[in-house]
């Protein structure tokens, strides 16, 4: 997942996913594996507002982003896709801050590394 940009007034995966995009990270970061229906219900909890339609549409780019991979399965309801994680959250955050410190270093190296100099040496 590459980040394409990062929002300093937000916090934790807020700051490099759209809010929603965020909170199906979290509660599948919990459950492993679901249905974009257990997530709909999950998040119409916090949102009632929400459409099943918007779930689904956010999960399948969260499967573009490589967060999510994604398989059908043929029930008695008929198809139904099932999600899966790819990486854990500690993968995908060391991966953020691996990009965010590469991209400071190709971009201001100077002051990336007098600035990291400076934190190492506290």
């Amino acid at each position: 997942m590459e980040p394409s940009e990062f929002k300093l007034n937000q916090k934790g995966i807020k700051s490099v996913l759209p809010a929603l995009e965020a909170e199906i990270m979290e509660y599948m970061w919990k459950i492993k594996e679901g249905t974009a229906g257990e997530v709909y219900e999950y998040l119409k909890q916090k949102h009632p507002e929400i459409r099943r339609s918007t779930v689904s549409i956010l999960m399948n780019r969260l499967c573009e982003k490589g967060l999510l991979t994604r398989r059908m399965d043929r029930g008695r309801g008929g198809i139904k896709y099932i999600y899966t994680v790819t990486t854990t959250r500690e993968e995908f955050e060391r991966k953020i801050v691996e990009k965010i410190i590469d991209s400071l270093i190709a971009n201001f190296r100077e002051a990336t590394y007098a600035y990291l100099a400076k934190k190492i040496k506290k």
